[in-house]
């Protein structure tokens, strides 16, 4: 074998041992990120598990008492049951979500589909961006003094729906936006090319294909919703009515339930005015509340995987 036929066997060697070498890095490296990764997302889902068990654990016994859902409350809260404040939560969720769905979808639409790239597009997106980054409590401080003075709702349903749209629709309006932007621009040029208009491309086919993500996102953000408490704080107020009437439609009636211009007492606000008294009573009506939030938390985001897989296997099937 001449020499130079050896020095090329000898750098062909030289490489696939640097190359092992390196290799044997790179798999540490890979190792030591799969381990760090792994133990974070140990952490948070112990913490997660850890809040929801504790949670779990001191309200449950109160949570199947008879008639803790389907009492009203009674001395200020400390007795009784919940079914008041969970009334009126989620007729505060349904109020919310029947206003800020219809603007936010709109906003989506046309930031997308409409908005030329420059000043229009920008001041909209910072504008939304502001929005979203509002404390919650500022939105509730601003709801009081426009809705319930200045228009003069007081303490009522109305006001602590329109505060919580307020900071519901910049959520809901960057979801819409991200669904309608994942859609192919291959669907877009395909129904401009067959002659539709731009608005019965965006309503038969833009809409109805993103439908999985905007569904998801509606009910994910309905989560949020109903656990507000600082919005509602300077709105709806911490009273609900001694006793409301389901089945009266007067809706000038302070009794009847109905009535968006009554003051309403959602559970995360009933927890945060018991908690500060110091009977064992409200203690624990204080976790039986928070048990039933979390429960309906957790549901929430338990239904928004399920619709949301259901209407995307709906939608690929077709």
């Amino acid at each position: 074998m001449s020499s130079a036929a050896r020095g090329r066997r000898l750098v062909a060697s030289t490489r696939i041992l640097i190359d092992e070498a390196r290799l044997g890095r790179v798999q540490k490296q890979d190792r030591i990120a799969t381990g760090v990764l792994t133990a974070i997302v140990a952490i948070v889902m112990l913490i997660v598990v850890s809040m929801v068990a504790y949670i779990l654990f001191e309200g449950i016994s109160t949570l199947f008492q008879p008639g803790f859902l389907t009492q009203p409350a009674r001395a200020n809260g400390t007795q009784g049951g919940v079914l008041y404040q969970l009334f009126d939560s989620f007729y505060l969720l349904l109020i919310t979500l029947g206003i800020s769905v219809p603007i936010s979808l709109g906003g989506a639409v046309f930031l997308v589909e409409y908005a030329p790239d420059g000043p229009i597009r920008d001041i909209a997106s910072t504008a939304i961006e502001t929005l979203s980054s509002l404390p919650s409590i500022v939105v509730g401080m601003f709801g009081f003094l426009v809705f319930s003075v200045q228009l003069g709702w007081k303490y009522s349903i109305i006001s602590g729906a329109v505060a919580l749209t307020m900071f519901n629709i910049p959520i809901l309006v960057r979801v819409i936006q991200q669904a309608l932007e994942d859609v192919p621009q291959a669907q877009r040029d395909a129904c401009l090319a067959m002659g539709l208009t731009r608005w019965e491309a965006t309503l038969h086919i833009l809409i109805p294909e993103a439908m999985p993500a905007i569904v998801t996102g509606i009910v994910l953000s309905a989560g949020r919703v109903f656990g507000e408490a600082a919005a509602l704080l300077f709105t709806s107020g911490m009273s609900s009515p001694v006793r409301l009437n389901f089945l009266s439609f007067n809706l000038s009636s302070p009794t009847c339930a109905w009535n968006v211009f009554r003051p309403g007492e959602s559970l995360a606000v009933h927890i945060y005015k018991i908690y500060g008294e110091g009977s064992p009573e409200a203690q624990q009506i204080v976790w039986g509340t928070a048990a039933l939030l979390m429960i309906c938390v957790l549901l929430f985001n338990v239904v928004a995987r399920i619709v949301g897989k259901q209407l995307a296997r709906r939608m690929t099937a077709e």
